[in-house]
C-alpha cells in the first residue's frame, strides 16, 4: 500500500504505532508517538457514524475545555485523547473549527458526506505540513521524505527554491525544494474536493500593535500571568516530561514556571562544548541548581564528519542552521529520560531578543535617500578585495535593507554572492529578498515590523523546523509554551518600543520575569546556540570546504564556480569569514548527492550520543 510506504519513511516521528483509513476516494495514514491517552488514542479516529475521520500530529492544549463543551452539546467520546476533539469540533463548526484550537498541530479531516478534505496548520508553524496537487488528487505529508517514498520519479528540484535556500539558509514557505510541492503556511487551512480542487485560506493573521490602555505596571503583571498560564497549559502528558535549559532568559523562564506547577522535580537538559566560548553548560547548571531541577548535562566531543552527514540527511530539504547540531544533541540527551521536552523558542521574536533588532534600531537611516543609493552603487562597483567595500554597501542600505542583511546572505555576484545568475532568483538583491513579506500595516513601528517578519519567516522556516526535525528524529515531542496562542496574541499587540529599543532587548519581558528567574539570568549577555564552526572548517570539515574549489555537477548548475573559489580562498587565508555561506554550500552539496543516490525516502540515521552525561540534582528547589 502506497500510504504505508509514506508512513514508513517517517517512522521516527511516531515509533509507537501506525494507523490507516482507506476508503473510496481517500487513503489516510499516520505514525503515533503516544503522549495523551496512551492506551486508547489510536488513530485515525472517526465520529460516531464514521463520516468524519482525522489524522493528527501535535497537541491541543485546550482539548479538555472543548471536550466539555462538545459533550454538553450531545457528542459521545470513545477515547480520552485530544485527537477525538477534532472530529466532533468539525461536525459543529466545519473548517472554522481551527479558530477554536490552542495548540501545535497539523491535521487532515476527511468528510465522507461532502467528499471534502481539510488540512490545517497551527498559527505559528510549530508542526510541518506539505502538500502536492496532482491530476489524481492531493497528497500531503509531514516530511518531504514521505513524498519521495511515494513518487520519487516525479519530484524535481526547484532552481528558484535553491536560490532562496542560499539566501535564507532554508526554503521559506510556501515554496519547498521540489517543484510543485508547497508548504501550507502557518495560520492557514486548505480545502480540497475533486470538483473544485484545492483552496488555501488564511484563518489567522498577527494582530497589529496598539497604544496600551493600561500603564506599564499592569502590562507587566498581565504578561507575567499569561507566561504562567502558557507554561502550565503545556504540562499535560502521560509520559515523562522535561525541558531544555541553556541558562538564557527564555529557557530559564519556562523551567522556573514549570517548577511552580510540577508535582515533582523537573528534569532539565543541557549540552556544552569543550571550547569555553561555545559552552553554555555552566550557566545552565547554575540555573538548575537555583531552581532545584534534576539536571543532566553533556559536554560533547562529536565525530564532526559523522555528525555533519547525519544532520544534513536529517532534514527533508536543504537546511543550513548549524545550531541544529547542538539542538539535536540536547534532544538526543533528553530522549534518554523523557518523551516530551519544553523549549524556550519563540521569545526572541515576540519580545525583541535578537541582537540584530538593537543594532538596526541604533542605525536608523531614512528610506529613499539619493545619497545613500549613490554610496551603495559605488560600493557595488568596487572589486571584492577592495578595503571598505562592504562598509560602503552597508551604509547605503535603507533600514529594511540593513535589516535584510542581518537575516539573509547575498546571492548576486556583485553583492558577494555565489548564485548562478542564469537561474530564477539568482540576481535578486539583498534588499529585495524580503520585499513581498513585509507588512505595510505596521506603519512607523519598525521594531514591531521586524519582530513580526521574523515571526512569519525565520521562526517557522528556521527555528521551528530545526526543533521539529531534530527532536522528532529521536522520537521526542518538543513543546513551545512561549508560542501559546493567548501569549502570542497579547505580545503582538504591544508596541515595538515597549518590547525592544536600541539600548535594551526584551524590555517588557525582563520586567515580567523579574522575581521568577534567578537574578543572574537577567544580567547574562545574549548568546545563541553556537558551534565552533571556524575550527571545524580548519580541521575535520576542511576537505569539504576545499572540495568546493571544483564543484560537483549537481552543484555547478546552481552555483558560480569562480565566485565560490573566491569565497574559499578568502576564508581559508583569513581575509573574510564566509562560514555561513560555506556551510550552506556544503550542506546543499551533500543533500543533492543524497537525492541523486535516492536515500531521501528513508528515516534518518541517528549517530551515537558523543561525550559523557553528568547528572546534577539539587536536594531542594529554591523558590524565588
Amino acid at each position: 500500500m502506497r500510504v504505508r510506504a509514506m508512513c514508513d519513511a517517517i517512522a521516527h516521528r511516531g515509533p509507537d504505532a501506525d494507523g490507516y483509513h482507506v476508503a473510496d476516494g481517500v487513503a489516510l495514514g499516520m505514525r503515533r508517538l503516544s503522549i495523551i491517552d496512551v492506551g486508547g488514542g489510536q488513530q485515525p479516529i472517526s465520529n460516531e457514524d464514521g463520516t468524519v475521520t482525522v489524522v493528527f500530529n501535535g497537541e491541543i492544549y485546550n482539548h479538555r475545555t472543548l471536550r466539555r463543551e462538545l459533550e454538553a452539546a450531545g457528542h459521545r467520546f470513545k477515547t480520552r485523547s485530544d485527537t477525538e476533539v477534532l472530529v466532533h469540533l468539525y461536525e459543529d463548526f466545519g473548517p472554522e473549527m481551527v479558530t477554536r484550537l490552542h495548540g501545535m498541530f497539523a491535521f487532515a479531516i476527511w468528510d465522507l458526506r461532502t467528499k471534502v478534505l481539510l488540512i490545517a496548520r497551527d498559527r505559528t508553524g510549530m508542526k510541518p505540513l506539505n502538500y502536492l496537487v496532482t491530476p489524481e488528487g492531493l497528497v500531503f505529508c509531514s516530511e518531504l521524505r514521505s513524498l519521495w517514498a511515494l513518487q520519487s520519479d516525479r519530484l524535481k528540484v526547484s532552481p528558484s527554491a535553491v536560490m532562496q535556500y542560499l539566501a535564507f539558509g532554508y526554503v521559506p514557505h510556501p515554496a519547498s525544494i521540489f517543484e510543485g510541492v508547497r508548504k501550507l503556511p502557518p495560520g492557514h487551512l486548505l480545502l480540497w474536493n475533486a470538483q473544485k480542487g484545492a483552496e488555501v485560506r488564511r484563518y489567522w493573521a498577527p494582530p497589529r500593535p496598539e497604544v496600551p490602555t493600561i500603564d506599564e505596571t499592569e502590562l507587566v503583571e498581565t504578561l507575567r500571568e499569561k507566561l504562567d498560564a502558557a507554561v502550565a497549559s503545556h504540562l499535560e502528558a502521560e509520559v515523562p516530561l522535561g525541558a531544555f535549559l541553556s541558562g538564557g532568559l527564555d529557557s530559564s523562564t519556562v523551567v522556573a514556571l514549570m517548577c511552580r506547577h510540577a508535582s515533582k522535580r523537573v528534569r532539565t537538559f543541557s549540552i556544552g562544548f569543550a571550547e569555553e566560548k561555545y559552552d553554555e553548560s555552566a550557566a545552565a547548571r547554575n540555573v538548575a541548581a537555583e531552581l532545584g531541577t534534576d539536571h543532566s548535562e553533556l559536554i560533547v566531543s562529536p565525530n564532526i564528519t559523522e555528525m555533519f552527514e547525519a544532520m544534513a540527511a536529517m532534514f527533508d530539504e536543504p537546511f543550513a542552521d548549524s545550531s541544529a547540531i547542538p539542538t539535536f544533541l540536547v534532544a538526543q540527551l533528553a530522549r534518554q529520560s523523557v518523551t516530551v521536552a519544553l523549549s524556550g523558542d519563540g521569545g526572541d521574536e515576540l519580545f525583541g531578543g535578537y541582537t540584530r533588532y538593537r543594532e538596526v534600531l541604533g542605525h536608523m537611516p531614512g528610506d529613499g535617500s539619493g545619497l545613500r543609493n549613490l554610496v551603495s552603487a559605488m560600493g557595488l562597483m568596487l572589486p571584492h578585495i577592495f578595503p571598505g567595500r562592504n562598509r560602503l554597501i552597508d551604509v547605503g542600505r535603507s533600514r529594511w535593507g540593513r535589516y535584510a542583511a542581518t537575516v539573509v546572505q547575498p546571492v548576486r555576484l556583485n553583492e558577494g554572492g555565489v548564485a548562478n545568475p542564469d537561474q530564477p532568483g539568482g540576481s535578486v538583491y539583498i534588499t529585495d529578498q524580503l520585499r513581498d513579506r513585509v507588512s505595510s500595516e505596521l506603519g512607523d513601528d519598525f521594531a514591531a515590523a521586524m519582530m513580526q517578519l521574523d515571526l512569519e519567516t525565520y521562526l517557522p522556516g528556521d527555528i521551528l523546523t530545526k526543533v521539529d526535525r531534530t527532536s522528532m528524529a529521536v522520537s521526542l515531542e518538543a513543546r513551545v509554551p512561549l508560542l501559546d496562542f493567548d501569549l502570542v496574541d497579547f505580545a503582538l499587540q504591544i508596541a515595538g518600543s515597549w518590547r525592544v529599543t536600541a539600548n535594551e532587548s526584551k524590555r517588557l519581558f525582563r520586567r515580567a520575569i523579574k522575581g521568577i528567574v534567578p537574578v543572574s539570568v537577567l544580567s547574562r549577555p545574549k548568546r545563541g546556540f553556537e558551534i565552533p564552526l571556524g575550527r571545524w572548517f580548519r580541521g575535520p570539515l576542511r576537505y569539504r570546504v576545499e572540495s568546493l574549489r571544483d564543484l560537483s555537477p549537481e552543484l555547478r548548475q546552481y552555483i558560480d564556480p569562480g565566485a565560490t573559489r573566491r569565497l574559499v580562498f578568502e576564508h581559508v587565508f583569513g581575509r573574510r569569514d564566509h562560514s555561513a555561506m560555506l556551510w550552506r554550500l556544503i550542506v546543499l552539496d551533500y543533500w543533492l548527492a543524497a537525492l541523486k543516490q535516492g536515500s531521501l525516502g528513508r528515516p534518518p540515521v541517528i549517530p551515537e550520543l558523543p561525550g559523557r552525561v553528568s547528572q546534577k540534582g539539587s536536594p531542594l528547589p529554591l523558590r524565588l
